[in-house]
């Protein structure tokens, strides 16, 4: 086997996190051996089994000056210039964007207004090795090349796991949704934090793309915008209702000749009521519709809709322009939030004012 005197790594491909010279088995490093390790990366030395010592950005020499351990394990019979059996570990500071996540299975969520669905999430996040010795020892062990493909399944299971919690402590409504696409994001960076962190990692960037409820879910939504849409329920089937006849009346009015009596009285009845219906629909949408105008908000307290111009809520009385302040960052933020969207604080039971 050749001793060796260079020792360096080069990753083409830019998601190798950990890569070990050699790949398999140990190498014969030469005393005074040169260590080259590059402003991306750390070098973790073993011997025996046993991390030595954690090399920064630059040029090394592999001797007792840099590794003073080494002095009482490596025999010189050769006056300093012997070889000793060795490994290197490559390990990558660079931030490893474009991290996939998302969930395997449905979440069950319990719904104020749908009472139990189950609701799939996904989005991606940043990460980036910040303890060396640490991330080799817990993640990488022996193997020969680690890439980011082989951690996201690890990881992805303690963001689902940390979601579950935090949407069942935030969240009360899949419709309150939208305004809390951020606060859950940092929310939920700030939960995976001290998970990520005993293997040696950090999250630099993480965010929540979408979290959508079932098709049938979906549709019920639909269906209860249009009722805002046209100001209620009872306007709503109204809607509906006169929609379906004139549907009828259109198909019984399509009737041509060369039918019995029974056809020709259908078609008859088709087209009276088709231009009756005609007659009354611009008008039953149009009182729907203006019924139906004045905007609305959701209250963040009681959850009720209320007119979007209101200063106080008129069903549980609470100030609508109250804000809660960040510890951390000292920002104002719309009272309910659970957390600071920008560096992920909880805000539950902060002052507000």
């Amino acid at each position: 086997m050749p001793i060796i005197d260079l020792i360096e790594y080069l990753d083409q491909t830019g998601q190798s996190m950990c890569h070990r010279y050699p790949e398999e088995g140990s190498a014969a490093i030469k005393w005074g051996a040169q260590l080259i390790v590059r402003e991306n990366q750390w070098a973790v030395f073993f011997r025996d089994g046993k991390a030595l010592d954690v090399f920064g950005p630059g040029r090394h020499t592999i001797t007792t000056l840099n590794i003073p351990i080494l002095t009482a394990m490596v025999a010189d019979p050769l006056f300093g210039d012997s070889p000793f059996r060795a490994e290197v570990y490559f390990v990558s500071r660079q931030v490893f964007t474009n991290q996939k996540w998302g969930t395997a299975e449905p979440i069950v969520f319990r719904d104020s207004e749908f009472k139990m669905i189950r609701l799939r999430a996904h989005g991606m996040f940043s990460i980036q090795i910040t303890d060396a010795q640490l991330f080799v020892n817990k993640i990488v062990a022996t193997q020969g090349i680690y890439h980011t493909s082989d951690i996201q399944d690890f990881l992805r299971g303690f963001i689902v796991g940390r979601l579950n919690d935090l949407l069942g402590s935030t969240l009360d409504s899949l419709l309150d949704l939208p305004r809390y696409y951020d606060e859950l994001s940092a929310g939920l960076k700030a939960r995976v934090k001290d998970d990520f962190a005993q293997y040696g990692l950090e999250t630099v960037d993480f965010v929540i793309n979408a979290i959508t409820p079932p098709e049938e879910v979906q549709k019920v939504i639909d269906e209860r915008s249009g009722m805002e849409a046209v100001g209620g329920m009872a306007q709503y089937m109204q809607f509906k209702a006169a929609r379906a006849m004139g549907d009828i009346a259109q198909q019984g009015g399509g009737a041509g000749g060369g039918g019995g009596a029974g056809e020709t009285a259908t078609a008859g009845m088709g087209l009276g009521m088709g231009a009756g219906l005609g007659m009354m629909m611009p008008g039953m949408i149009g009182q729907a519709m203006q019924q139906g105008a004045q905007p609305k908000i959701r209250c963040h307290n009681c959850k009720n809709d209320i007119p979007a111009d209101s200063k106080f809520c008129p069903n549980c009385g609470i100030n609508l322009a109250e804000t809660v302040k960040c510890p951390k960052c000292g920002k104002d933020w719309p009272a309910g939030s659970k957390f600071c969207p920008d560096d992920g604080t909880s805000l539950a039971g902060e002052q507000k004012k």
